[in-house]
């Protein structure tokens, strides 16, 4: 391809937007958008690599040396969405004396666009794409050893932190001085929609913000104003989408999907079945001015195990609870969990008198100890009893009661604070029933998936279980029914 067509191709995707040219025009060592659908990131950044290339400073040859990872979070979804936006973008660019188009679909190396062109100043562009799955965090060893000069991470918010914390130290490696020359720029791409509130992702960009990070931040192709979803004037990328697209894509759509996917809004989208459909978050979940009442007990709900965790509950004058905190472990014993809860207790709620209640197992012994997650709890001090019951229906019961009645205040007879952020999570959606793999309609296990939001919410259900929500459940069924009494009159003939 000549330069001049070259240059009629990257007019014809120029950013389509304030927050698109922003992200394109950026230096930054880490730059992230975070964008709705449709909003054009990916292809922006496809576009913005090149620019990249081209701009890396040339050795004594005239060659312009560098390296990129496209890294994603499977490998199908590598082959289906990032090569293939890839090369819709940066084919013509490709090594013409490899496969035509410079593309290798891999092997036993990972798949690889090898791109080289020349500039209009004679000298040439080489570089590679090569593209690389990581599935789980423990996938971190595929990125050692790489030398890269940069590092795409597509679909941000899919890729473990582990996993960008590792890529994270593997660009600016190349080119190097065995090369005649080092990297003019280096660093991470990234493009995503918007992730979860309690996500590594949504740390970075509202709280942490480090210094050499740049996230970019697009505007939804939805605004909700006065309860519907109406076109955003200032979304992006609009002339280059199909007509109506938004506004045929809210239809159908539950809120939460609608946030985060079209109204680039912070928010969960839950993927299996829930296990509390009656939870509703809008409805549920209140930012209430409440401070626990002194004079009234604290109720704590425990799920033991290695990832333990603790509810607060407190009843209300009406018949109502109120879940305003949560203590969450991960990969501790009840040894080390109970002594870290009672110091959480003493910081936060000095005074207050304490009552637990716990996953009747808690009062089972481990095999190399006679202790037990109960025990352990009592003799730190924490009032903490079994459940009755381990019978997963009456602990469902326990909350699902609470979600669907309302008490005399006119509110649901169970409240959950923004402050219990997996707690609430999990009512929402985390916790699951997951989906089984069948054709002919949807169908899910009859076990709910174990994760990180299982353990605090079966700890609410132990709380409430225990304080006697869901015991209708138990009242054994009267089966006796009113005889019927035949008038002697009567004759069927």
């Amino acid at each position: 391809m000549t330069v001049a067509q070259m240059q009629t191709h990257k007019a014809i995707i120029k950013p389509q937007g304030r927050v698109l040219q922003e992200y394109f025009d950026s230096t930054a060592p880490v730059q992230i958008i975070i964008g709705p659908l449709g909003s054009g990131k990916t292809i922006q950044t496809c576009v913005k690599i090149p620019e990249i290339m081209r701009h890396q400073t040339p050795n004594s040859k005239g060659e312009r040396l560098t390296r990129f990872i496209a890294a994603r979070n499977t490998y199908s979804e590598l082959f289906t969405t990032t090569i293939k936006d890839w090369l819709e973008c940066n084919d013509y660019l490709g090594d013409r004396s490899i496969n035509g188009n410079g593309f290798n679909q891999g092997g036993k190396k990972p798949p690889t666009h090898t791109l080289k062109f020349m500039l209009e100043d004679g000298t040439t562009v080489m570089s590679e794409m090569i593209f690389i799955a990581f599935d789980r965090p423990d996938h971190v060893k595929k990125a050692r050893g790489i030398q890269a000069t940069g590092i795409w991470l597509n679909e941000t918010k899919e890729l473990s932190k582990a996993v960008v914390d590792i890529l994270d130290l593997r660009h600016g490696r190349y080119p190097s001085k065995k090369n005649g020359v080092t990297p003019t720029w280096h660093g991470m791409l990234g493009d995503t929609n918007a992730p979860d509130e309690d996500h590594w992702l949504y740390r970075l960009a509202e709280e942490e913000k480090p210094k050499d990070w740049v996230i970019f931040k697009q505007p939804g192709g939805v605004i909700n104003i006065g309860g519907k979803w109406l076109i955003n004037p200032n979304a992006e990328n609009t002339a280059n989408l199909p007509k109506d697209y938004y506004t045929r894509g809210v239809q159908g759509k539950a809120d939460d999907w609608i946030h985060v996917n079209l109204a680039n809004e912070y928010g969960f989208v839950s993927t299996g079945k829930p296990v509390h459909p009656r939870y509703v978050d809008s409805v549920h979940c209140q930012d209430l001015d409440f401070t626990p009442d002194i004079n009234t007990e604290i109720i704590l709900g425990f799920d033991f195990g290695r990832t333990p965790a603790c509810a607060f509950l407190q009843p209300t004058s009406v018949g109502g609870w109120v879940c305003f905190d949560e203590f969450l472990a991960v990969d501790m014993s009840a040894l080390s969990f109970a002594p870290e809860l009672k110091k959480y207790l003493a910081a936060n709620y000095p005074g207050y008198r304490i009552k637990g209640w716990g996953d009747p197992s808690g009062g089972n012994k481990g095999q190399g100890t006679d202790d037990t997650p109960v025990g352990i709890l009592n003799a730190q001090g924490i009032n903490c009893r079994k459940t009755a019951t381990n019978d997963p229906l009456v602990r469902r019961s326990a909350v699902e009661s609470p979600l669907r009645e309302v008490g005399m205040d006119g509110k649901p007879r169970l409240m959950v604070l923004p402050k219990c952020k997996m707690i609430r999570k999990g009512l929402a959606g985390g916790f699951t029933y997951r989906r089984v793999q069948v054709s002919g309609g949807e169908r899910y296990h009859d076990e709910p998936d174990k994760n990180e939001y299982s353990h605090p919410v079966e700890a609410l259900e132990y709380g409430l279980q225990g304080e006697g929500e869901g015991r209708e459940i138990l009242k054994p069924k009267n089966t006796y029914t009113q005889p019927i009494v035949m008038n002697n009159a009567f004759n069927v003939f």
